[in-house]
């Protein structure tokens, strides 16, 4: 009988999950930043084998939220905690001996799933650690062969050709996020959020209209940049990722508008699909 469930992968913000997402789907699914809190909301990843299929939740990075973003982001954790079959706990080596999930998830009631510890950063550790570490399975092959044996017996949920259950949309949102993480630095990146306002497939090249919010017209001028400069910089950058994602060329159509305090209002929060821990934007 063939296994298949949901791994969700967890653990603090910047310790390499959506690096983990994709080197197991083989795929760049989830954006990469060396900025902390990237990831806002989970991201799927199907990752099928002979014998196995992984749905795995790349999750927002466990913290103590300060604004509502945060406890969006907060909220999306713990419902791919409390949704998963198996749970891959990452935490940086380099931090000594990691806390357990539910202190870092500081959630009293207790995890159901099973929980695999992965270490990540090993290699940036002195080597009599790294010896101390070493044989503990802690390399991606042995580390997915873990997972599998803890899913349940169960026929694939999905075709074996997919890759993820999130619409494109949804990843050329992120790739344009991506490239102002990529881009620009201190708070803008922060404060902006990608909706994807027109895609026409029909068009050729395909037609993409997607609008950056930000918080403060300041924000708006830096991103647009002198004479247009630095949002062209922008376009250029998330064009490619795209062309390269959806195998075709693209027209990237960027406009910057300004939705004053977004990250604290609920009602913006769920126009950019973020959930607050009651599930609504009330």
């Amino acid at each position: 009988m063939p296994r298949a469930g949901i791994v969700t992968v967890a653990g603090k913000p910047n310790v390499g999950k959506s690096t983990l997402l994709n080197r197991i789907v083989g795929q760049k699914l989830s954006i990469t930043s060396p900025k902390p809190q990237s990831t806002r909301d989970r991201v799927v990843g199907i990752h099928t084998s002979d014998d196995a299929q992984m749905v795995i939740l790349d999750t927002p990075g466990l913290l103590n939220p300060k604004y509502p973003l945060q406890e969006a982001m907060r909220s999306a954790a713990l419902r791919a905690l409390d949704e998963a079959d198996v749970i891959i706990y990452l935490a940086d080596a380099t931090e000594g001996t990691a806390p357990s999930l539910s202190e870092a998830a500081d959630v009293k009631a207790p995890i159901r799933a099973p929980v695999i510890v992965a270490l990540n950063k090993s290699d940036a550790l002195a080597s009599v650690r790294r010896e101390e570490l070493a044989g503990r399975d802690d390399g991606v092959p042995e580390l997915m062969a873990r997972v599998a044996s803890r899913l349940p017996e169960s026929p694939f949920l999905y075709p074996e050709d997919e890759i993820s259950t999130q619409p494109v949309r949804f990843f050329v949102a992120e790739m344009v996020r991506e490239s102002v993480l990529e881009q620009l630095h201190d708070e803008v990146p922060y404060s902006v959020a990608v909706q994807i306002e027109e895609f026409r497939e029909e068009r050729s090249p395909l037609y993409i209209r997607a609008v950056i919010y930000v918080e403060r017209d300041s924000q708006k001028a830096i991103i647009i940049g002198s004479k247009g400069a630095q949002i062209k910089k922008l376009g250029e950058s998330a064009r490619k990722k795209i062309e390269l994602f959806m195998g075709q060329k693209v027209y990237l159509d960027l406009w910057v508008k300004v939705l004053a305090n977004w990250r604290k209002n609920p009602g913006s929060l769920s126009r950019f699909g973020y959930q607050l821990a009651t599930g609504n934007a009330k």
